[in-house]
C-alpha cells in the first residue's frame, strides 16, 4: 500500500472512531440530562391510578383520591382527602415528587404551593372517545417520563378497543339507556349528552335516553316518563343507595317505561364504566352484554 493510501485509510478509520465515539457521547448526554422517572406519585383521579399502574410505576403511587379503586391494591393507599377536594397541605404532606391531576381539578392557589414547594404539577385533559383512551395514556405516559412504555400500551389498548367495538352488533333500532347517578333519594341527577356515560353507552351500542341537554341534570319523575328508557343503568353504590332494584322499580314513574315493564335496571362499577383508559374494551363490552 502506497503511502498517501495508508495515510487516507488511517484518515477514514480515525473519522469513524470519532463519529461512534461523539454518538455514545450524545446518548451519555441525553440520559444524563433527561428528567428522571418519578418516585413518589399522587394520582387524583381513578383513570390517573390505574393508568400509572399499567405503565408499571404502580409501586410509585404513595396517595390517591377517593374515586380510585382500581387496580385491588389502591384499596390500601392512602387517601389525600375524604371527598373530591384537596388541600396543598395534604398533598405535600406525602413528600411527593409528582402529582397527577386531572385538568381544571387543581385551583390556582393549590398549584402555586406545590410549585413553591418544589413538587410538579401535571394537569391531563381527558377526552371522552376511543381515541381520547389512547391520547389519555399517552399523555400520562410522557408526564411519566416513560414515553415509550406509553406507545406500547397505546397501542394495545387501542386494538383493544377496536376489536371490542367490531364484535358489537348494531341494530336500527338501539336500545335507549337512562343513566341515573343516585346517593341515596336526595342526590339524584341524570347523564345527558356530552358526558362520558353518553360516550360509553354510544360506544356500547346504545343510544342515551337523555337529550335536549349537556352534563348532568337534577332527575325528575317527568323527565323519566318523557325519556321513555328501555333500560336504566346505574353506578353498583347508586343502586345499592335507593335500595336495590325492587326499590328502583317502585319509585315514581318507573313502572310506566319500558325499563320498568320489562324489569332493565343494569348495575355497573364505576370505575369501569367512565374511566375511559386502558380498560374501556371491558367497559364496552360488559355493557353492550347487558344491553343485549
Amino acid at each position: 500500500m502506497k503511502k498517501n493510501e495508508q495515510y487516507h485509510s488511517h484518515f477514514q478509520t480515525a473519522g469513524i472512531l470519532k463519529g461512534i465515539f461523539l454518538i455514545l457521547l450524545l446518548g451519555f448526554s441525553i440520559q444524563t440530562f433527561a428528567a428522571p422517572v418519578p418516585k413518589r406519585i399522587i394520582t387524583l383521579s381513578g383513570a390517573l391510578t390505574e393508568t400509572v399502574d399499567a405503565l408499571g410505576l404502580g409501586k410509585s403511587i404513595v396517595a390517591v383520591d377517593i374515586t380510585s379503586i382500581y387496580p385491588a391494591y389502591v384499596n390500601s393507599l392512602p387517601k389525600v382527602s375524604k371527598n373530591r377536594s384537596v388541600s396543598a397541605e395534604g398533598l405535600i404532606s406525602f413528600n411527593p415528587d409528582l402529582v397527577l391531576a386531572p385538568e381544571g381539578s387543581v385551583s390556582k392557589e393549590i398549584a402555586y404551593q406545590l410549585t413553591a414547594a418544589g413538587i410538579k404539577l401535571i394537569t391531563i385533559k381527558q377526552e371522552y372517545s376511543a381515541g381520547g383512551a389512547v391520547s389519555f395514556i399517552k399523555a400520562v405516559a410522557a408526564a411519566l417520563q416513560v414515553p415509550q412504555k406509553g406507545e406500547v400500551l397505546a397501542r394495545q389498548t387501542q386494538a383493544r378497543i377496536a376489536k371490542a367495538v367490531a364484535t358489537i352488533k348494531r341494530t336500527n333500532k338501539l336500545p335507549k339507556v337512562l343513566f341515573i347517578y343516585a346517593r341515596g333519594t336526595g342526590v339524584m341527577l341524570v347523564a345527558g349528552q356530552h358526558t362520558n356515560i353518553d360516550a360509553v353507552i354510544t360506544l356500547a351500542g346504545g343510544k342515551n335516553a337523555a337529550q335536549g341537554f349537556d352534563n348532568f341534570k337534577p332527575y325528575t319523575t317527568e323527565a323519566l316518563i318523557e325519556a321513555n328508557p328501555d333500560v336504566i343503568l346505574m353506578f353498583d353504590f347508586g343502586l345499592s343507595s335507593l335500595g336495590g332494584e325492587d326499590a328502583v322499580l317502585k319509585m315514581p314513574g318507573v313502572a310506566g317505561t319500558t325499563a320498568g315493564k320489562n324489569k332493565r335496571i343494569v348495575q355497573m362499577d364505576a370505575g369501569l364504566l367512565t374511566n375511559f383508559s386502558v380498560r374501556l374494551d371491558q367497559a364496552v363490552t360488559r355493557l353492550n352484554k347487558h344491553l343485549q
